[in-house]
C-alpha cells in the first residue's frame, strides 16, 4: 500500500489562515474527540505520541521525537510526523509533516479564539515572545486582522528585533507594560513559569490570548488578569486540570470552574466583541486539534491533486 506524504512546503502552499480557523470551528460540530497521550523515555530523549479519534472524521497519531542533544550536531531537537487513518476501515490515509501540523494547529487555534472574541477592527496586536510560534502568530494574526499594526516584545530585545526584520511592517515593542496597555489584542507565546501579563495593565475592550504555558508549573497571566476577564478556552479537557494557567488558580480558589465559560465545543457561547469587557482565551492544544488540522491539510491536498 502506498500513502501520500505531505511535506511542509507543499502543505504551506495549500493553506490560508482564516479559512483554516473556520475549518477548525466546523470540525468541532462533530462528536467530541477521544484522545490519549503516551510517553517513552531514554534520558534525555523522549518519544511522545498523541492520539485522537473523531467519529465521522478519522483517526490520527502524532509522534514527536524530542532529542535535546540534536542541536549540538546541527539537527532539529524535535522530529516526527502525523499519521492519518480512515474513519471507515482504519487504513492509513496520509503521512503529514510534523512541523506543518504543529505550526498551523497552534497559531490557527489562537486565531479562531481571537476571531470570535476580539475587536474585529483591532488596530494593535502585541505578540509576547519571539520564538518559532511568535513567527507563526505574525502570519496568522496578520491575515486575521490585516488592518492591525503587529508589535513583538521579547525578554531578549535582539530576538524580537530579529523576528521583526523577517516580517516587514512588524515593529519591536521595547517596553512590555505600555505595549500591553496600548494593544487591542495581546498574544503570549513564552515559556514562562511566572506570569508576564499583569491584570492591572488590562482595560475593557482588550482580548488576551495565552499560548505558552503547557505544564502545571507554567503561567503567563496573573490572578488579577483571570479575575478581571471573561474566560474561554479551546478544550476543557486539555486546560482545566493540566495547565498552570487554570489549574493553580482553580486549586487556590482564585477562580471557579464555572468561570471558564465555554470551549470550542460550544462556540455558540462565545460572545460577539464587547468594548465593555476583557476577554481571555487559553490555547491548550491537544491531539484532537492535530487530527482536525491534518485532515484539513489532506482534503486541501486531494482537491489540488
Amino acid at each position: 500500500m502506498s500513502i501520500p506524504y505531505i511535506g511542509f512546503e507543499v502543505g504551506e502552499a495549500l493553506l490560508d489562515w482564516v479559512g483554516f480557523a473556520e475549518a477548525l470551528a466546523a470540525s468541532h460540530d462533530l462528536p467530541k474527540a477521544e484522545i490519549g497521550d503516551t510517553f517513552l523515555y531514554r534520558d534525555p530523549d523522549t518519544l511522545l505520541s498523541r492520539s485522537a479519534w473523531i467519529d465521522g472524521l478519522g483517526l490520527a497519531v502524532k509522534t514527536a521525537n524530542i532529542f535535546p542533544r540534536n542541536p549540538d550536531a546541527g539537527k532539529p531537537m524535535i522530529n516526527g510526523s502525523v499519521c492519518l487513518y480512515s474513519d471507515q476501515d482504519g487504513t492509513p490515509e496520509a503521512l503529514v509533516d510534523f512541523h506543518l501540523v504543529t505550526k498551523w494547529k497552534t497559531a490557527g487555534d489562537s486565531l479562531l479564539g481571537a476571531l470570535r472574541l476580539a475587536d474585529p477592527d483591532a488596530q494593535e496586536v502585541l505578540i509576547v515572545g519571539a520564538g518559532t510560534v511568535g513567527a507563526s502568530l505574525i502570519e496568522a494574526f496578520g491575515a486575521g486582522f490585516p488592518q492591525a499594526q503587529i508589535r513583538v516584545w521579547n525578554r531578549t530585545a535582539a530576538k524580537a528585533q530579529e523576528l521583526c526584520a523577517q516580517y516587514p511592517g512588524t515593529r519591536h515593542a521595547a517596553d512590555l507594560e505600555p505595549a500591553v496597555r496600548g494593544a487591542d489584542i495581546i498574544v503570549t507565546c513564552t515559556m514562562s513559569s511566572q506570569p508576564v501579563i499583569k491584570g492591572e495593565w488590562l482595560r475593557p475592550g482588550q482580548h488576551l490570548n495565552l499560548i505558552g504555558a503547557y505544564r502545571p508549573d507554567m503561567r503567563e497571566a496573573d490572578d488579577a488578569a483571570l479575575k478581571r476577564a471573561q474566560i474561554y478556552c479551546d478544550s476543557f479537557d486539555t486546560t482545566l486540570d493540566h495547565i498552570g494557567e487554570f489549574k493553580t488558580p482553580l486549586e487556590q480558589g482564585i477562580i471557579q470552574r464555572s468561570d471558564v465559560l465555554a470551549d470550542f465545543y460550544s462556540l455558540g457561547r462565545f460572545p460577539a466583541f464587547g468594548a465593555d469587557r476583557i476577554t481571555l482565551f487559553k490555547n491548550g492544544g491537544g491531539a484532537h486539534l492535530d487530527l482536525m488540522t491534518s485532515h484539513h491539510i489532506l482534503q486541501k491536498w486531494k482537491a489540488a491533486a
